[in-house]
């Protein structure tokens, strides 16, 4: 009988939700947002979950800057990791350490790969940004490549499509010492407005039609 109420008290106990594990050698913590909180270890972050469970594991893509501007809107804002409509910014560096964006979903999937070279936070469901693409234009006489570098405004939702293309940008220096991070041309103003900026004209309203 003894031998009984020992087994069983063991299988209780191997069943108890009250974990003592705990994550440690954390170096930073930021607040959390939409149930979970990134944690950082070195240079790398991942996400717990508001029990403390590591949800999203440690990974090297995710962006942060400790030193951001956090008055500003876009990219260059964001001081922690955060979720945003389910959305965290990740990043990569192309082209001479240029960073490019894009986001993972809040089971760590790569829902759009970093293609973006700033970008508003998203709004119901939507955001503006700066759209990178190289592509290929044929081989020199040394058969080498030869590419485009190609600049649009453009507007996308959650799921990462492009839902507008607006105007084509350029004048962006993809090399070190000559890129600065562009403003981006368009922004939403409510769900049947967005304004886009040209160079020589300004600012100007436009209506979109949104499939929601």
């Amino acid at each position: 009988m003894k031998k009984f109420v020992f087994m069983a008290c063991a299988i209780l106990l191997s069943f108890n939700p009250v974990s003592s594990q705990a994550l440690k050698n954390i170096d930073e913590i930021a607040p959390f947002s939409e149930g979970l909180a990134a944690v950082r270890q070195g240079d790398q972050w991942g996400f717990i979950n508001e029990e403390g469970i590591m949800v999203i594991n440690f990974r090297s893509d995710i962006y942060w800057n400790k030193d951001a501007d956090t008055s500003k809107n876009d990219i260059s804002g964001v001081r922690f990791p955060m979720f945003k409509e389910g959305r965290c910014w990740i990043t990569k560096t192309v082209e001479e350490d240029v960073p490019v964006f894009g986001f993972i979903d809040a089971q760590g999937k790569v829902v759009l790969e970093p293609q973006l070279l700033n970008v508003y936070p998203f709004k119901d469901g939507y955001t503006t940004a700066v759209l990178f693409e190289k592509a290929m234009k044929g081989k020199n006489e040394f058969n080498l490549n030869i590419y485009e570098f190609k600049f649009h405004d453009v507007m996308l939702d959650t799921s990462g499509e492009i839902l507008e293309f607006f105007n084509r940008r350029y004048n962006i220096q993809m090399t070190k010492k000559r890129y600065e991070r562009p403003t981006i041309g368009a922004k939403r103003l409510s769900d049947g407005l967005i304004a886009v900026h040209t160079q020589d004209q300004g600012w100007e309203i436009r209506k979109i039609t949104l499939n929601n």
